[in-house]
């Protein structure tokens, strides 16, 4: 995970310096900031492709500028593509962006690149700048006083400068003022009726392919493992690919966690090199005001779900070389969760995956994103892969809902009887991550909340926080921590994220699975 900042500001300042600098975690390798006469471009390198000095950022190419955080998976086809019209200087996947833009244009490019990316390139007098249609790679937008704008991958780095900062949108780009919707994912152009064994097939494949294409680096890379369906199947397909044991990594609670044994015993199955890391209620108080300065949100559910991956991934920065973890998010917003077995129809159910997807960027992806960033490591997502989401969502929505009593059927369908992993966890009952670390996790933070303000105190919170108010202590404590480092930037989150309150069984109050009347095994 590289971290990037451009400004069209002419003029380097004390606080331009300091954005620049509250980034270099994303990026620890080599670090640089110029002013130039189109701008200033500031990059914090993480080395993954070309480890050499040859990929160093910002690329330069007859008066064009880029700067990228992404990994473009399609590069070696574009590259084949471009070499005869342009020299190539390194084994950099993001150097054929600039010789694809000159030769397509930059909204060609975008639909060109299989890839996950955040992009600002400077051509003349022009500012162009683009994320990918999920928004894995995270990336925000500013206005400075003089207004002039900036990019940059964490908001932090715009705000003490910027007197406006909003998250740039999925799947858009920006040019001459305006964003323009290259690639709304979430809405496919058509539904397609296929029988359950052609969908577990083409299911099947698309993954594996989302698979394989990520394991390759310059870098070590290793796996991020709950011993959940997601994370077990990214690692099942790794396996079945690699010539040696993969390295796997699981986090759970000193008292009662549940992913533990379920996550050593897909690694005992794969052969995989396992590591255990065990976290302790002093453990996850310690690290709750650094995981939300990194997060940049007030959510509950993505704060307590960070907690253990920001404390797993900080395991491995000090004692690994790994460089690049493949996770399992975005599974969940395309085939279910617990609460969308409530789903009253396929078009509510087709439509709350829309909604989950094009808001996968302020939940789930922001909190792989930025726990993996905060510890100098980058994050891959099999799932998020373009041509597998584009077909799931293009599934008879009839077929994806929890009609075979068993959520996820059909990806669970796909890799049935075939050794990719046990029955007993190709079929285990979902629990959510912040749940399957133990639920002594969320206790001690619900605990510590009730420590720290009164039934007043929480009453009052309406007057305080009118917007996304907080309505028990756990998300006040979050909030109040939230605005200690960004005050008066919450909406940067469109609301908690909660189940689709509007659907019978789902009116909680509470993000947890645990609350559903449907939990049911997940916990155990």
């Amino acid at each position: 995970m590289c971290g990037f900042m451009f400004s069209s500001a002419k003029q380097l300042t004390a606080e331009l310096q300091q954005g620049f600098d509250s980034l270099i975690h994303r990026g620890p390798d080599h670090q640089s900031l110029t002013v130039e006469p189109n701008g200033i471009w500031g990059f914090h390198r993480l080395s993954i492709m070309d480890l050499s000095s040859n990929g160093n950022q910002p690329f330069q190419h007859d008066g064009i500028q880029l700067i990228c955080n992404g990994e473009v998976y399609n590069y070696e086809q574009l590259k084949a593509m471009l070499q005869s019209s342009y020299a190539f200087h390194s084994g950099s996947d993001c150097e054929v962006l600039i010789p694809l833009y000159q030769r397509v244009g930059f909204e060609i490019m975008m639909k060109m690149l299989d890839a996950e990316f955040a992009v600002v390139l400077v051509d003349g007098g022009e500012i162009w700048a683009g994320r990918d249609p999920i928004g894995i790679r995270p990336m925000f937008y500013g206005y400075d006083q003089q207004g002039c704008i900036a990019f940059a991958s964490e908001a932090k780095a715009l705000v003490p400068f910027c007197r406006e900062v909003a998250p740039f949108p999925p799947g858009h780009y920006y040019h001459d003022g305006k964003f323009v919707c290259y690639n709304d994912i979430a809405d496919p152009k058509t539904v397609s009726e296929q029988d359950v064994e052609t969908i577990a097939q083409n299911l099947r494949a698309k993954l594996e392919a989302g698979v394989i294409k990520r394991l390759t680096a310059d870098a070590p890379l290793g796996f991020l493992l709950s011993g959940g369906l997601d994370s077990s199947l990214v690692c099942a397909i790794a396996q079945k690919h690699s010539d040696k044991p993969i390295k796997t990594f699981a986090v759970g609670m000193d008292t009662d966690p549940i992913d533990l044994k379920y996550a050593k015993e897909v690694a005992d199955f794969l052969g995989a090199e396992h590591t255990e890391v065990i976290m302790t209620k002093d453990d996850v108080l310690a690290a709750l005001e650094k995981v939300i300065w990194h997060l940049e949100t007030w959510d509950i559910t993505t704060v307590r779900a960070s907690i253990g991956m920001y404390l797993v991934c900080q395991y491995i920065r000090e004692n690994t070389d790994l460089k690049v973890l493949l996770t399992g998010e975005v599974s969940d917003e395309i085939f279910g969760y617990k609460y969308t077995d409530f789903a009253p129809s396929a078009a509510a159910f087709q439509q709350e995956a829309q909604k989950r997807i094009r808001e996968l960027y302020m939940y789930d992806v922001l909190r792989a994103d930025r726990c993996l960033a905060a510890n100098s490591l980058e994050a891959r997502v099999p799932f998020g892969d373009i041509d597998f989401v584009d077909y799931a969502m293009r599934i008879n929505p009839e077929r994806k809902m929890n009609v075979y009593n068993k959520g996820k059927f059909l990806l669970r369908k796909a890799f049935e009887g075939l050794d990719y992993l046990p029955d007993s966890i190709l079929y285990r009952e979902k629990a959510a991550f912040s749940d399957a670390v133990g639920h002594s996790m969320v206790d001690h933070l619900k605990a510590y909340a009730q420590t720290q303000y009164s039934d007043e105190e929480l009453a009052q919170a309406k007057d305080k926080y009118p917007y996304a108010t907080p309505f028990t202590k756990e998300s006040l404590l979050y909030r109040d921590i939230f605005e200690k480092f960004y005050p008066g930037r919450a909406n940067w989150i469109k609301d908690f994220w909660m189940p689709n309150k509007a659907w019978e069984g789902c009116n909680v109050n509470d993000p947890s699975a645990r609350v559903l009347v449907n939990y049911g095994d997940s916990g155990k």
